[in-house]
């Protein structure tokens, strides 16, 4: 046994064993729970895994079976986003008004008809009106039925504990998403003799149908999203966790219909918008959270920016699926509750100024000269990344005969280091925004804090288009160029729009704690 096979053997042993530990921390406080509690659990690890594949794909295959350029991908993205963010406005009133089972049997069904959409459907048109407005419906709900779920299957003790184990079981299903995403790619993209890919999106014959490799990634979403329709079959309404430990179901109450709740969602928030919009704190409150868009736009560019960046540079095939789908929830569920534990008496401002200046500053990392890190691959680092994790080479022997480009070192310490940035100001964030909201409006105000995300929305995804378009090109027949000598202008900017979040947060500090009514020493 190698160096790297014992440290890898320990890695996964120590991984396994901390999981499992976190996991119990959490499930031992909640043993005493309905059962529809971790039928939730089940659904959302399901969905979260489907959505993690094919929310890397969508971009993809919007360019390359729907032949939309970087731009045009880029604004239809936008568009998804916009919707989503609507739905996700008026959703929560679906759950008062049908019940928990029989609003996530909606979700499921919206989700079920357009991923059916996205495996056969290539239209542009079409799929935007069939395939992502049907989506943006059905992933909007998922916010508001998890926190209500969760509320009402805990004690008011125990649901912090639900929401923890919730977030370490999302971070699991985003990285089996990432692990299934390069899985799919790898085996049905066509390769050369010598085992070379050649087209990823090559694909495959299904029922008398040839389903390209990015479509198949949308079918075993569907797939998935069968089983989230069986599991939320048995899911029962009325049931509720009385602060005493008492499991209660009792009869569903209806409040209206689907339609009449939609449009009480739709009048009740613009109704507290137009009452929200004159208070002056609201302001303050938007302007805090518009301080922190710009760190928070690199996720925006992981999920829809960085599989073309990837593939173009780093080659067809290149496992951009665990660089970042795998690598960044895995590190965050081990990150979160270490950070946590170390910084407890720390104040989530300071917290949030450190964590977004190391995950924004991180971006410049993938700006360095990729020749700095050509040492590192023959070394017990290189056999453990790209044999042990990324599986490109049998042994070393064989990876030193063809060794993969050193922009890999670059991209994997950059995302390594946004992560633990990411681990520090991301739980804190939503901390403090809820910490300052004022007392009785706490679930106005986050309900509201979207505005920002929403309205700034319509300037990222374009961007990503122009960045992809400008720096990493493809040529007439949508194929990447030889080599992208200005490729890392792309982290450039994306940089430079991030690091703007610390600096906002840092110099408007004192203003910021001056004028909230709640907050932490900072």
């Amino acid at each position: 046994m190698t160096l790297a096979d014992s440290i890898t053997v320990s890695l996964v042993i120590g991984a396994l064993l901390a999981l499992v530990g976190i996991i119990w921390n959490y499930a031992k406080g909640l043993r005493d729970c309905p059962h529809d509690l971790w039928l939730l659990f089940g659904y959302k690890f399901v969905e979260y895994s489907a959505y993690a594949a094919m929310n890397m794909a969508v971009t993809l295959w919007l360019s390359k079976d729907c032949k939309l350029g970087d731009v045009a991908a880029g604004t239809f993205i936008s568009g998804w986003s916009l919707a989503l963010s609507i739905m996700g406005m008026f959703a929560g009133a679906l759950v008062d008004a049908i019940g928990i089972r029989k609003t996530m049997i909606i979700s499921v069904v919206f989700l079920i008809f357009s991923r059916l959409v996205f495996s056969f459907v290539t239209n542009p048109t079409l799929a935007f009106i069939f395939g992502f407005m049907p989506l943006a419906v059905g992933f909007a709900i998922v916010a508001p039925v998890i926190s209500v779920a969760i509320k009402r299957y805990t004690t008011k003790e125990g649901s912090a504990l639900g929401f923890g184990l919730f977030y370490v079981i999302m971070n699991m299903g985003y990285a089996v998403g990432g692990f299934f995403f390069d899985w799919i790619r790898n085996t049905l993209g066509s390769r050369d003799a010598a085992g070379k890919m050649l087209d990823e999106n090559a694909g495959m014959y299904m029922i008398g149908h040839h389903f390209t490799t990015y479509q198949m990634i949308f079918v075993v979403g569907l797939a998935a999203t069968m089983i989230s329709l069986i599991i939320t079959w048995y899911i029962r309404d009325g049931v509720e966790m009385t602060d005493e430990g008492e499991v209660v179901v009792s009869p569903t109450e209806t409040h209206g219909t689907v339609g009449e709740a939609i449009r009480k969602g739709a009048t009740d928030t613009f109704k507290l918008i137009g009452e929200t919009f004159t208070e002056r704190f609201f302001w303050i409150y938007m302007g805090l959270l518009t301080m922190t868009l710009f760190v928070r736009f690199v996720f925006f560019h992981f999920h829809y920016t960085f599989p073309k960046y990837g593939i173009r540079v780093l080659g067809e095939g290149a496992q951009i699926g665990t660089i970042y789908g795998v690598l960044n929830p895995v590190l965050i569920v081990f990150l979160v509750p270490l950070v946590a534990y170390f910084t407890k008496k720390t104040s989530s401002y300071k917290m949030m100024i450190w964590g977004s200046a190391i995950s924004s500053l991180s971006c410049f990392i993938a700006v360095l000269p990729p020749a700095w890190f050509t040492g590192w691959t023959d070394s017990v680092m290189g056999e453990l990344v790209f044999i042990k994790a990324l599986g490109l080479a049998p042994d070393m022997k064989t990876l030193l005969t063809s060794p993969p480009i050193p922009e890999y070192w670059t991209l994997i310490v950059f995302i390594t280091v946004f992560t633990i940035g990411e681990a520090i100001w991301s739980p804190r964030l939503m901390q403090f925004t809820a910490e300052v909201a004022p007392k009785g409006k706490e679930g106005t105000y986050i309900a509201l804090s979207v505005l920002p995300f929403f309205l700034a929305k319509f300037v990222v995804g374009p961007m990503s288009g122009m960045l992809l378009a400008a720096y990493t090109p493809v040529d007439a027949a949508g194929k990447a160029l030889s080599s992208y000598p200005n490729h890392h202008m792309v982290w450039v900017w994306i940089g430079g729009m991030a690091v703007l979040s610390p600096i906002g947060l840092l110099v408007f500090r004192k203003w910021f704690l001056k004028n909230t009514e709640h907050h932490e020493s900072a």
